[in-house]
């Protein structure tokens, strides 16, 4: 049978803590202050341990920080009073598995402890690969990644992730995710900027049949979509004041209520958010709210820009033409040294998703299955600017134009990629059209080798 270790001064406690956690399968030990706690934990291995804020010689936190220090591998959550935030916080920062306030709830105790036994479990062997293929490359910046997304990934605490746009805020969440004992149940991003203010509270919370002009069936929110997961949060400094106050609530409770509904409901998920701004600017300037900032910034994780590790672009590339291959069913081109000089001059502001996007467009341009330097598209003027000593290129954008699309027109699409992607499908379906489906035809209209209308054609579905 798995042990826990229970610490705490009241013998009530104690027995409500050792039956529970008899029912589920465990077997118990107990002490009653921090030095027997210690010396317990010297004679025996323990699965779980729980120990209780005020302790007669100590606190919690000492206990937090002995094993942390002794036995880093043993989950340790701590039972706190109830709406003591601030020593939750603290617990989280060092090092707790997770919290439990008083009075305690049996259940919400329940789950906390199957997510802590689930860390005695490696992960599968395809959740290793995954994550182990997402992060591309060996520099320092990159192992330092690794080394912090594998120790975050055993709390249960809120994770802020920060980075410049681009630079893969969402593959370090869901790669926390994969590596955490909530593995087996959903991962659920959800891009803050994206959800109109006015149905905002709908989509995080649900409602229910009625509630609204429109609600004409009861629906659950991401909340609800995510029990047992992890809620993703990017964009999070995107949500206005009044649904930070709702968003602040449902997490310090980890309650929500439907909308148009009386009554409320647990939830338990992990939240992990995502913000390239500068939130303690926001802070400043009262676009943020401090209580919401401490809630989700327990532990943070910064994401490097791609220039602050060039020494993995060769790596990188060699990955994404090889995925663009794969999913084109043709053999992926070699980049020529010239052109690999080239991207390692350039300073991405558009970070790892400008590289792929690069690459993307060099694979459709190149000949004779070699990238060289015209095929990657990098004008003259960013490249001098790249090379420039101290400075921080941008990409140049055409002139304005009056056939530009509106903002509407781009929002209608969903995206500007997606809107970019509507065009040239439309562009390409005509011309085929009008060649008769004859796709050598097709191609030289357009000015396209076959080889490039063949991978555009299976890049958008065009049958």
């Amino acid at each position: 049978m798995p042990k826990a270790l229970v610490v705490d001064d009241e013998p009530d406690i104690r027995e409500l803590l050792s039956m529970t956690l008899h029912q589920l399968g465990l077997d118990v030990t107990t002490a009653a202050s921090l030095a027997e706690g210690i010396n317990v934990l010297k004679a025996e291995s323990f699965a779980v341990c729980i120990t209780d804020m005020r302790l007669p010689d100590g606190d919690g936190l000492n206990l937090i920080d002995h094993i942390q220090l002794k036995y880093p591998e043993l989950p340790v959550a701590m039972i706190t009073a109830y709406g003591n935030t601030d020593l939750a916080v603290q617990a989280l920062q060092r090092g707790a598995f997770d919290f439990v306030s008083k009075p305690i709830q049996l259940q919400r105790l329940r789950t906390l402890v199957q997510s802590a036994l689930k860390l005695a479990s490696p992960p599968a062997a395809n959740e290793s690969l995954g994550a182990a293929q997402e992060f591309i490359g060996a520099s320092p910046a990159i192992q330092n990644l690794r080394r912090e997304i594998a120790r975050v990934a055993r709390s249960q605490a809120p994770v802020c992730i920060r980075g410049p746009s681009g630079s893969g805020k969402e593959i370090v969440a869901r790669s926390i995710h994969r590596q955490s004992p909530r593995a087996d149940r959903p991962f659920v991003p959800v891009n803050c900027g994206a959800i109109p203010t006015e149905l905002m509270e709908s989509e995080f919370f649900g409602h229910i049949k009625g509630s609204f002009t429109g609600a004409h069936q009861d629906k659950r929110g991401l909340f609800e979509v995510a029990e047992g997961g992890t809620l993703f949060l990017d964009e999070i400094a995107e949500l206005p004041l009044p649904m930070q106050v709702k968003l602040l609530r449902a997490i310090q409770e980890k309650t929500i209520r439907r909308v148009g509904e009386g009554s409320e409901l647990n939830v338990d998920v992990r939240i992990l958010s995502a913000t390239h701004r500068d939130l303690e600017q926001d802070l400043s300037d009262g676009r943020f709210r401090q209580d919401l900032y401490y809630r989700i910034n327990v532990i943070e994780i910064a994401v490097p820009a791609l220039r602050d590790h060039p020494q993995d672009i060769p790596a990188l590339a060699d990955y994404f033409l090889k995925r663009l291959g794969e999913e084109s069913g043709m053999e992926a081109p070699l980049l020529s040294p010239a052109a690999l000089a080239t991207l390692e001059h350039y300073s991405f502001p558009g970070n790892v998703r400008e590289l792929e996007n690069i690459l993307e467009r060099a694979f459709t341009l190149c000949e004779h299955q070699r990238i060289e330097p015209r095929d990657l598209r990098l004008s003259a003027e960013s490249m001098s600017a790249a090379t420039a000593p101290g400075n921080t290129p941008q990409r140049h954008s055409p002139a304005p134009h009056d056939s530009l699309p509106s903002e509407a027109d781009i929002l209608a699409a969903g995206n500007l990629e997606k809107y970019l992607e509507d065009i040239e499908r439309a562009v390409l379906e005509r011309t085929l059209l009008a060649a008769r489906w004859n796709k050598t035809l097709a191609a030289e209209r357009l000015g396209l080798s076959f080889r490039q209308i063949r991978y555009k054609l299976k890049k958008l579905g065009i049958e």
